[in-house]
């Protein structure tokens, strides 16, 4: 209802008076009053007259109703340990696919090999559960259709010359804009869900972040609209999830990525890895050519460029 108010208020030139609202909405006058009065404590300045009301501002927050074509599967929070968490429990509990689970902060965001994920106000952080029908060797595609989904939105709609990074980051300029984090459940061999946990630096002051980051504001020069992106990147992604994109999707990573024909230092939970990244294989797996002229496998692990 709060997003049916928003809609007749932005089509509006003028005031609105309550009873127009409450006509075209089918609820009573002391509904309106009620609904106005909430969106008004979630940041929406919304002023009230005599005749009426008039949205003067929205707040860029990804609202449920702001990101209408997910409203139903969408959930937000102002503030969370992590959106992976939140995600994990609706998942177990049978969610359907492409839900959706947002937050303004997280206090224990999650990044890769146990490492803690910086998430301060002004950035965009949210996990999609998706339960694509395919079995568990194919599941890392879901990973890397993200990562470029995402890299593709941001050049799409930001302008930015944005590039991907084994295994799951988005880069501009050398620097790191986003990071994404999965991890899967399965029912035999076959995906009963896969949580994508994405965190982008898009108004968020990242100078103190280590290795550098950095962010849209800091690239564009202003703020970039987080529900604007967050919704841009949903439409896209689910597009991106088909079986024939799925099937491509290796092919056209390697097509924007910064990683493969350079030296690089791989370091998982076991050891480290160093030599030529010289291709990605159909799995997702990086294939390093190591200094004595071998060829080695990795799965997974954080990739630093030499």
């Amino acid at each position: 209802m709060k997003g049916r108010i928003l809609d007749i208020l932005r089509q509006a030139d003028s005031v609105v008076s309550g009873e127009v609202i409450s006509d075209r909405l089918g609820i009573s006058r002391v509904s309106v009053w009620k609904h106005v009065k909430g969106l008004k404590a979630l940041g929406y300045d919304i002023r009230s007259a005599p005749r009426g009301y008039r949205l003067v501002r929205s707040p860029d927050v990804p609202y449920p109703w702001e990101v209408s074509k997910w409203a139903d599967r969408m959930h937000y929070f102002s503030e969370t340990t992590s959106t992976m968490d939140t995600a994990r429990e609706l998942a177990r509990k049978g969610c359907p696919h492409f839900t959706v689970v947002s937050a303004g902060r997280q206090t224990a965001g999650k990044g890769r090999l146990k490492r803690k994920w910086l998430s301060a106000e002004g950035g965009l952080y949210f996990t999609v559960v998706v339960r694509p029908q395919i079995p568990v060797l194919l599941s890392p595609r879901v990973n890397f259709s993200a990562s470029l989904t995402l890299a593709r939105t941001l050049r799409d709609a930001c302008r930015v010359d944005a590039k991907v990074k084994w295994p799951n980051d988005v880069f501009v300029d050398g620097k790191k804009i986003a990071g994404i984090l999965s991890e899967m459940e399965a029912d035999s061999d076959r995906v009963a869900f896969i949580n994508v946990g994405i965190g982008v630096n898009v108004n968020n002051d990242v100078r103190e972040v280590d290795p550098p980051a950095v962010s849209l504001r800091e690239i564009l020069g202003r703020e970039f609209s987080k529900k604007v992106l967050l919704g841009e990147f949903l439409d896209r992604y689910e597009k991106a999830l088909t079986s024939d994109s799925l099937q491509r999707v290796i092919t056209d990573w390697k097509a924007l990525t910064i990683t493969l024909n350079r030296q690089v230092k791989i370091v998982t939970l076991k050891d480290t890895v160093t030599g030529t990244a010289v291709d990605v294989d159909e799995n997702g797996e990086l294939i390093v050519k190591l200094p004595d002229g071998s060829l080695q496998r990795v799965v997974y692990g954080d990739c630093f460029h030499v």
